[in-house]
């Protein structure tokens, strides 16, 4: 059975500033903000939220399913995908539209400042989830709006289990809307800035949403992450990574990770140690997909982190 992963399929222009934002950004004088950083490093990556997902959860030996709108300068990407066994059954061409692109300023600090063109992303709602076979679970992460909505909708119809990720799409949704995606969820996972986010928009306490689905994940960084499920608060520990060079994608590792569990009907602190350790695992080289380790890696790894071992 199948994972089937709702999402951007984007190219990312990422630029390392040598620097602090936070030097350069004066709070006072934020109503006329006109910065310019300085980036002498600057590399092109091939990521988006559905490809980043998909990626590792292959890595995992999962069966994950993409499902996304591209442009006219998709043909590089394409080939990437084929090399690694990706599927594009359910990826969607869309002349006159570049595939989405993603411009990500990264500090010292590992802040980030990121500029995005949805382009074909736009178009995302020209895909239904009834046209995916052999599902069994699903994830809308990032993508157009109108696709989201639409996507969450096929999803619950169809009584396929899946996850709301809103992720830097949030914005795009009013809160009433916003709490209908959580209504509709079987799943609901954000970091911890896009929790507060959600809980202003919808004037609800995590505790409140998390009543309405299986269980709602929050990551928090360096922090590790919480699960909320049922009535429990379950503390996932921050795997420990062998170097911190670059966040891009990390979140979306983690997920794969949530996924992997989630198919494997994993009990949630397994399944939230195997998604840190995703993210761990990332953070350690540039880009999204640039990260290769093995399975029997991922494996001995978990057990060096967490003391005990999976069968992935």
């Amino acid at each position: 059975m199948h994972t089937l992963i709702c999402g951007s399929m984007a190219f990312d222009t990422i630029m390392v500033f040598q620097d602090q934002f936070k030097k350069h950004i004066l709070p006072e004088q934020i109503h006329i903000l006109n910065v310019a950083f300085l980036v002498p490093e600057m590399r092109r990556e091939f990521g988006g939220c559905a490809g980043n997902i998909a990626y590792n959860l292959a890595l995992l030996g999962g069966n994950p399913l993409i499902m996304a709108t591209v442009g006219v300068d998709f043909s590089t990407y394409a080939e990437r995908l084929d090399k690694l066994g990706l599927s594009q059954s359910h990826i969607r061409p869309v002349s006159d539209s570049y595939t989405g692109q993603a411009f990500i300023t990264t500090d010292l600090d590992d802040n980030q400042i990121t500029a995005f063109h949805p382009g074909a992303m736009s178009f995302s709602e020209r895909n239904h989830i009834g046209d995916a076979k052999d599902v069994s679970l699903g994830i809308v992460s990032p993508d157009g709006r109108e696709g989201m909505l639409q996507h969450a909708r096929e999803f619950h119809e169809a009584g396929i289990p899946w996850v709301f990720d809103p992720g830097q799409g949030m914005p795009m949704f009013s809160g009433t809307e916003l709490l209908h995606f959580v209504e509709q969820a079987d799943y609901v996972t954000v970091n911890d800035y896009e929790a507060q986010l959600l809980q202003d928009k919808t004037g609800k306490k995590i505790e409140e949403l998390a009543q309405s689905v299986r269980a709602f994940i929050i990551t928090q960084g360096a922090q590790g992450s919480t699960i909320y499920t049922g009535n429990r608060e379950i503390h996932i520990p921050c795997a420990k990574p062998t170097q911190v060079l670059d966040p891009t994608g990390c979140g979306d590792a983690y997920r794969a990770g949530l996924l992997h569990g989630i198919q494997k009907n994993w009990d949630w602190e397994t399944t939230g140690r195997l998604a840190s350790l995703l993210g761990s695992l990332k953070i350690a080289s540039s880009g999204g997909q640039n990260h290769t380790p093995e399975r029997a890696e991922i494996a001995a790894q978990f057990l060096q982190n967490f003391g005990f071992a999976v069968s992935l």
